[in-house]
């Protein structure tokens, strides 16, 4: 499939690209290359495939929900420069 310069242009500017003229044809003869490969792809009989959203079957890598205690007030602002009450202390940066 054979991308013209101006298809290259629009896409660049969708994309907010500023390209060069040797840009725009290198673009357009790269571009072309992948959606030719991706034509012949569509050619292949996929009928009995069914779809999948991974090569490899996936597990559950995350551990199981605990509920534990708090570290506390305390030692959560332990190294905290300035405190007020039980909060971080953050000066003022916007009038």
């Amino acid at each position: 499939m054979k991308l013209t310069v101006a298809e290259v242009e629009h896409v660049a500017r969708l994309a907010r690209l500023e390209l060069t003229e040797d840009e725009k044809n290198l673009f357009a003869g790269q571009m072309g290359a992948i959606l030719g490969y991706v034509k012949k792809l569509n050619e292949l009989n996929t009928d009995d495939i069914l779809p999948t959203s991974h090569a490899v079957p996936m597990e559950n890598a995350f551990r199981a929900d605990q509920t534990c205690p708090s570290i506390g007030i305390d030692k959560a602002l332990a190294n905290a420069p300035k405190r007020v009450d039980s909060f971080y202390y953050v000066p003022k940066v916007i009038e």
